[in-house]
């Protein structure tokens, strides 16, 4: 092969190279132009069109409806959960569990052939349901701190009439004044170990990690037959309380054999289900009750004025320190009343208690003055106080 016909086929073979991949980038760039295309809205807006358009937001509008469409129930009536619009009912049963650790061998075998005769008569599903909460024991405090204040006033009572029998003279035999100061050692011993208790309470309910199970059993109603043999829901409302019912009781029965008792949770004991439910943390400081009157159960709730909340603990605090000056004012002025009432006593009898004094000096001094002297000077003195 010459040299011109080399030459001639590597231009050739240039020139087809240059082709395919000028080939090459007229397709990469309509592929780019195609994918552009295809991530683009299909309305979008006219580019023309200023940009504050192209970013409206639609506002949501949150209403009670819309935040119970997040929740999987309808509501609580007649010792019920109704869910999906009526087509399923549902009632809780709450057991109380036994220790079986402690229990002998034959005891271990009788729960067990109960459990075993239980499972044999269900005749339906069910469903097992363990709740674990934390011990709250605000309520159980606020009790105790209750009846301790009763105390309180029971022992500055008993204070108060003890200290009154003690000052009187010789009104009270010393058997009545020492059964009075029994009474006041026994409430005072009273009052200090309903103080230690409370003060022992309130340390513990400190500790959160103090825990108790609580557990369920879970018995649904169906009504799918019932629907469609034209009854209405008020009907079919009644028909299924009674089915659950009738098989809360079966099953509570069953649970008896077991020395498991148990009882149907009304309706707001299932309230107070669902709430910590749903509020797994908040439920342990918060209670059912206290969010209650708080107005959780509105869709929105504002705080108090910063002025009335301080008025209010105010007003407390008077009531409280009211309280404590009013019975301190009460406990001093029985004791003046007290002490007047003995002085008048005294300055009444004062001319008696001269007489007594005046003869006491002459039984002392008989000896020296002689027998027949102080017995007529005796005399004397009772005729005085006879006139």
């Amino acid at each position: 092969m010459s040299n011109n016909q080399i030459g001639n086929f590597l231009t050739i073979s240039l020139v087809i190279l240059v082709s395919i991949f000028f080939v090459l980038l007229v397709t990469l760039v309509i592929l780019i132009l195609k994918d552009k295309n295809k991530n683009k809205p299909k309305n979008a807006p006219n580019s023309n069109l200023p940009n504050d358009n192209m970013n409206v937001k639609k506002e949501l509008d949150y209403t009670k409806n819309s935040i119970f469409s997040f929740m999987e129930f309808d509501k609580i009536e007649d010792n019920m959960i109704i869910r999906k619009n009526g087509k399923q009912y549902i009632m809780v049963i709450e057991c109380q569990g036994v220790n079986y650790d402690l229990m002998s061998g034959l005891e271990k075998n009788s729960v067990e052939q109960g459990f075993l005769q239980f499972l044999n008569t269900l005749r339906y599903p069910i469903q097992l349901y363990i709740q674990t909460r934390t011990v709250n024991l605000g309520s159980s405090i606020n009790k105790y701190k209750t009846r301790l204040n009763n105390i309180r006033n029971e022992y500055m009572r008993k204070q108060m009439e003890y200290n009154s029998m003690n000052n009187s003279d010789g009104e009270y035999t010393t058997q009545e004044i020492n059964s009075a100061r029994f009474e006041l050692i026994k409430v005072q011993n009273l009052y200090e170990y309903g103080l230690d208790i409370v003060n022992n309470t309130e340390k513990m309910n400190l500790n959160k990690n103090i825990l108790k199970k609580h557990y369920y059993v879970v018995i649904s109603h169906i009504p799918e037959e019932n629907t469609n043999a034209g009854y209405d829901a008020e009907e079919i409302k009644n028909m299924a309380f009674s089915d659950l019912y009738t098989r809360a009781q079966a099953l509570i029965n069953s649970l008896g054999v077991c020395d498991v008792a148990g009882k149907i949770l009304d309706s707001d004991e299932l309230a107070e289900l669902l709430y910590i439910a749903y509020n797994r943390d908040e439920s342990e400081t918060y209670q059912l009750d206290s969010a209650l009157k708080a107005g959780v159960d509105e869709l929105y709730s504002t705080a108090k004025n910063v002025l009335d909340k301080r008025m209010e603990e105010i007003d407390a605090e008077i009531k409280v320190k009211a309280n404590i000056e009013a019975n301190d004012a009460a406990v001093e002025a029985m004791m003046n009343q007290d002490k007047v009432r003995r002085a008048k006593q005294k300055e009444e009898r004062m001319n008696q208690l001269i007489d007594n004094m005046a003869k006491s000096l002459l039984d002392e001094n008989e000896q020296l003055l002689g027998e027949d002297v102080v017995k007529e000077a005796k005399e004397i003195i009772n005729q005085k106080q006879d006139k």
